[in-house]
């Protein structure tokens, strides 16, 4: 499997959108848990996390210009029993929930699929990482812009590499997490990245 450079395909790319990044740190001692978020519409750039109990969830940033609250009102990070969830929508909720019930990761994005905001059809991306820094990954996506289908891959890293990282893109190049800001904000994602994890190899 080729080994890519996120800053590299950050700044490619023209509208980073949502995006999950998971891993290792250098020295093997820490879970690696990043998530960054954008917005095309006024709608959606209006929004600021907001720290909860076990995560963080969105909020808009001035409540009177809100119009449509849903798939932007949601919480990207949830933490349950130990185990981290981070996703780009309100899976996150589907995900917590199966997980208290004792049921699995799989299983809760199986009554998932992606995003209704045709002509889009955004994938809906999702992680968790266990206690000993194992962790999992889907993306849910249409048949290639058809809604009819919708195709749901999961991988599994019982142990990970120290220093390395994984995204959805980083897993199979064709299943591209990142949505489609300009080269200048692609740009501002990979410095932040690279100042979240300072000790994280390929960033």
């Amino acid at each position: 499997m080729k080994l890519l450079d996120i800053k590299t395909r950050l700044q490619e790319t023209s509208y980073p959108g949502r995006g999950i990044i998971l891993g290792r740190s250098a020295d093997n001692q820490k879970a690696v848990i990043a998530y960054f978020i954008m917005g095309r519409s006024v709608n959606s750039r209006n929004r600021i996390f907001e720290e909860t109990a076990d995560g963080i969830r969105t909020k808009a940033f001035d409540e009177s210009k809100m119009e449509d609250p849903s798939l932007i009102i949601y919480h990207p990070v949830r933490v349950v029993g130990g185990d981290t969830i981070v996703t780009n929508g309100d899976q996150t909720d589907t995900v917590r929930d199966f997980l208290v019930e004792g049921k699995t990761f799989e299983e809760s994005l199986r009554t998932r699929e992606f995003e209704p905001d045709h002509p889009n059809y955004t994938p809906r991306i999702s992680g968790v990482v266990a206690p000993n820094g194992s962790y999992k990954m889907s993306i849910l996506k249409s048949m290639d812009g058809d809604p009819s289908c919708c195709c749901r891959y999961f991988y599994e890293y019982d142990k990970p590499q120290a220093g390395t990282l994984s995204t959805p893109i980083r897993v199979m190049e064709t299943l591209c997490l990142l949505l489609k800001v300009s080269l200048n904000a692609s740009h501002w994602i990979a410095q932040m990245l690279r100042a979240l994890l300072p000790s994280c190899g390929k960033i």
